[in-house]
């Protein structure tokens, strides 16, 4: 088996989560300041070599009716772009991903500051962990 990256896609930030080899954890290791689609992608590129993997889980934000609104057809044309570059991009459903990352930085006592840096990436493992949970 590969690892897999897990990508939060926001307008201003992406969370970047990676799998342990056999797909069972998934754990944050950062995030990318998005400054358009040709750096952001170099970024993740450099991610998918330092993990040996061309396969992205991608949090597709749908409203919480389940209909995809704007927020996911950005991600979709990003993910689009990606395919572009050779990535397998699969797409994972991420309701309240952002909440439940937000809740647990809270739960952790750090300071409303310091969240911003964190909640992205905490988002991304939580993405990818119920991708790895659902295979």
């Amino acid at each position: 088996m590969a690892r897999v990256i897990g990508l939060d896609v926001g307008d201003v930030r992406i969370g970047v989560a990676v799998s342990d080899p056999l797909q069972m954890i998934a754990q944050s290791v950062g995030y990318i300041k998005r400054i358009g689609y040709s750096k952001d992608i170099a970024q993740i590129k450099e991610y998918a070599l330092q993990y040996e993997t061309k396969t992205l889980v991608l949090g597709l934000p749908k409203l919480l009716s389940g209909i995809e609104g704007e927020q996911a057809q950005k991600t979709r044309a990003f993910g689009a772009e990606l395919e572009k570059h050779g990535f397998e991009i699969i797409y994972q459903d991420e309701r309240l991903s952002s909440k439940t990352a937000e809740s647990v930085l809270i739960a952790g006592n750090m300071q409303r500051k310091d969240r911003k840096q964190h909640v992205d990436k905490i988002a991304a493992a939580i993405i990818l962990q119920v991708w790895l949970d659902k295979k």
